[in-house]
């Protein structure tokens, strides 16, 4: 009897569109989640407005910003504090200090600060203690000051996170966008943040040092989510070629 070929079921962890947030909803969500719980509204800015990846935000402290009173700011990244099972852990704690996704161990990265994101990142200090490590983002019941979904808080404090920002899409997304894929998870902010770079111009080289991937990682991931540059691009292809037919002799 013939074999029977089945087709390999081929994988991918390219970014669907529908996730991906415009500045206005971004806006709106973040506006939404200081009124329900201010604390956590800097947590979500950092994925938004800098890209972060949320262990890389819980692992922020304030020795990693430069936030100056006007125009733009920097994030300087030097690990991430991922949350797992203690199992899966050399300490046996939920989560632990790490470094760099893709990294080496003492590898960095240095990500723009908007002056939005400056902004909600001086609030927050000015009104929020950091944790005894000058870590940003810490638990404020319980255990108060371990690492936001530390050893001691979870699961009820990346409970917070979650039931924040559902709260947060229920109250600032209409009935149908909020029953959507759209922002329904707090990474997707990441992926809104990764898109508008690229979406806005910025060479591909220059996103994937900001977001810690690699070129070639970065267009495949996020190659549904670039739209609307086909006219700029034909326009850029245009006038160079212009330029070159104007010095080849023919003129």
């Amino acid at each position: 009897m013939d074999r029977i070929h089945s087709p390999r079921v081929q994988h991918t962890d390219v970014v669907d569109r529908r996730v991906v947030v415009n500045p206005q909803q971004a806006a709106s969500l973040l506006q939404a989640v200081r009124t329900i719980h201010p604390s956590i509204e800097a947590y979500f800015a950092c994925l938004y407005y800098a890209g972060l990846r949320p262990a890389e935000a819980r692992h922020l402290r304030e020795s990693n910003l430069w936030l100056p009173e006007t125009g733009w700011g920097f994030v300087h990244l030097e690990g991430s504090t991922p949350t797992a099972g203690g199992e899966w852990t050399d300490s046996g704690k939920s989560d632990e200090d790490r470094q760099l996704k893709h990294r080496a161990r003492k590898d960095t990265r240095e990500v723009p600060a908007s002056p939005e994101l400056v902004a909600i990142l001086r609030q927050h200090l000015a009104r929020f203690p950091s944790g005894p490590d000058g870590r940003i983002f810490v638990t404020r019941t319980g255990r108060a000051g371990t690492p936001l979904a530390g050893p001691y808080a979870r699961p009820q404090s990346m409970g917070i996170v979650y039931r924040v920002w559902d709260q947060a899409r229920r109250e600032s997304l209409s009935p149908l966008l909020y029953s959507s894929p759209l922002a329904r998870r707090p990474y997707d902010l990441r992926h809104a943040a990764v898109s508008l770079w690229l979406n806005a111009g910025v060479p591909a080289t220059q996103v994937a040092e900001w977001a810690g991937h690699s070129v070639n990682v970065l267009l495949r991931v996020y190659a549904k989510c670039i739209y609307g540059q086909d006219e700029a691009v034909r326009q850029r292809v245009q006038v160079a070629l212009a330029d070159a037919h104007s010095t080849d002799g023919y003129d």
